[in-house]
């Protein structure tokens, strides 16, 4: 009795056949990736870090709010309110979302609907022929819905998907690290002009002072203690002092504009502000755990392990690209070429198919082993990236914390030369009232506690903006722990033929 071959199992017996014998002829071999991720736990640290205080929390997300000044708050929620880059920001956001989605739904079923309704002539010619609808007119419709599914056998609309996801989470890092670059460019300016605020401060009192001396000279040539040369030489600070009284002015105005422009708003929004009021007593920490707390709080550092993780996606993709795809299509719909405009809707006019699909790459010239060559080239570009910025972020951190070191011991230095300034001023004011010295030597020594004055403020205010650029270099409390990819998203997996039959 002859055997009976059923058409289903023979179909799929040929599709097992043909994958089998031809799913090597493209081969993928020699272009994997040649950078490996080391283990960030055994990056070196200099002293600094190391000697700085381990019981420390992490920077809260409002880490300005340390400052203790109300107006600074402000403008600091007025500034991520208001700023069109975070706006630009968020937008980027949406569009890898929107992105992301175009890729998840491709792992999903696709069904579609064509339809046609034409009334149309047929010729009497060489290409056609004679025939029952030669020099005839009559309806040609049709209607049918389409389904297709990719089997996706070898992970390759879920490795889009999740590149995709990847991006998307790169996109939504990046915005967290232009929200706290704008955070820390807001406050350093407000620093910059709580400094204008005490160097105007100055530029008066040095006015007044001069203003007083030139009284003074006045007044002991006018009782015949004092001579003319006294007068102009007490004339002659009067117009730099006002100049630098009105150099303290405008920068005050400039830097209210810059704090405007980073808010969002125009030149008028600085007509608002009141003098800052900033009061830090912070000494240089750090949290426990560094650096490896960073791969999950600072920004910048996240982002790049997400790039690493997408690109290690893309690997995945390409190396699926070499094996066979196996869809599954099927139709449902009706035809009808000849009578009436709505006999294409009859029962009898139905049509419908269902079937698998096979592409199977045999030959391209080269294209598939080059794509692959270029995601792997990607992958090794984001490791290194991943690696540069990591390095730098301590770097960063580092730096800092030398620096603000260096102000501690600078603010002493700068307080004891401002001291002794001010013991010199007395002596000079006391021997000028007496005789015993013109003005010129009173001029010198107001003149050095003016500028011991003008240091002091200016240690203070790099004190502050450090502290703050330590928050911000330890990621401003922007990121959860959480919030960057596990080690293992950060490696491509291998894509491998799996069919009956075969290990």
């Amino acid at each position: 009795m002859p055997a009976i071959v059923r058409p289903g199992l023979f179909l799929a017996s040929l599709l097992v056949t043909l994958c089998s014998s031809l799913s090597g002829c493209i081969a993928s071999g020699g272009l994997d990736p040649q950078a490996e991720l080391a283990d960030n736990g055994e990056l070196p640290t200099d002293a600094a870090i190391r000697h700085a205080a381990q019981s420390a929390e992490w920077p809260r997300a409002q880490w300005w709010q340390a400052y203790g000044d109300a107006q600074l708050n402000a403008w600091v929620e007025r500034a991520l309110a208001g700023s069109p880059g975070l706006a630009m920001a968020a937008a980027r956001v949406r569009r890898a979302q929107a992105l992301a989605g175009v890729a998840a739904a491709a792992q999903a079923p696709q069904l579609g609907l064509q339809a046609s309704v034409q009334r149309k002539r047929w010729p009497d010619d060489n290409f056609y022929g004679p025939g029952p609808l030669a020099r005839t007119s009559s309806w040609n419709n049709s209607a049918a819905f389409g389904l297709s599914y990719d089997l996706d056998l070898w992970g390759r609309l879920h490795s889009q998907r999740e590149r995709a996801l990847s991006l998307a989470r790169v996109a939504a890092t990046e915005e967290r690290a232009a929200a706290l670059e704008l955070q820390g460019s807001v406050v350093r300016v407000y620093i910059q002009l709580a400094r204008q605020y005490a160097e105007r401060d100055i530029a008066r009192a040095e006015l007044e002072q001069r203003e007083e001396l030139l009284a003074l000279a006045r007044e002991r040539r006018r009782i015949g203690l004092g001579t003319e040369l006294e007068v102009a030489a007490a004339e002659a600070p009067l117009p730099e002092a006002q100049r630098q009284l009105d150099l303290a002015d405008e920068a005050i105005a400039l830097t209210g504009n810059q704090l405007a422009a980073l808010a969002g708003a125009g030149p008028g929004a600085a007509a608002e502000l009141q003098r800052p009021q900033l009061r830090l007593h912070a000494a240089p920490r750090l949290p426990s755990r560094l650096p490896l707390e960073l791969l999950g709080r600072r920004p910048d550092v996240v982002a790049s392990r997400w790039q690493v993780a997408a690109a290690a996606r893309g690997i995945e993709v390409a190396r699926a690209d070499f094996y066979p795809n196996i869809d599954l299509l099927g139709s449902l719909g009706s035809a009808a070429t000849q009578g009436g405009g709505l006999d294409w809707l009859r029962h009898d006019k139905l049509t419908w198919g269902i079937g698998p699909a096979l592409s199977l790459p045999i030959f391209d010239g080269g294209a598939r082993r080059s794509r692959l060559g270029a995601e792997a080239a990607g992958y090794d570009l984001a490791v290194e990236q991943y690696r540069q910025t990591l390095v730098q972020a301590l770097q960063g951190v580092s730096d800092l914390l030398i620096r603000l070191h260096s102000l501690h011991e600078q603010q002493a230095f700068a307080a004891s030369a401002l001291a002794t300034a001010e013991r010199r001023v007395a002596l000079a004011q006391e021997a000028h009232q007496r005789g015993l010295s013109d003005a010129r030597e009173l001029l010198v020594a107001q003149g050095r506690v003016f500028a011991a004055q003008r240091l002091q403020q200016q240690v203070l205010a790099e004190q502050l903006a450090a502290q703050a650029g330590l928050w911000v270099a330890l990621g401003g409390g922007v990121l959860a722990a959480d919030s960057a990819p596990a080690d293992a998203e950060l490696q491509a997996r291998e894509v491998r033929l799996q069919l009956p039959g075969r290990p």
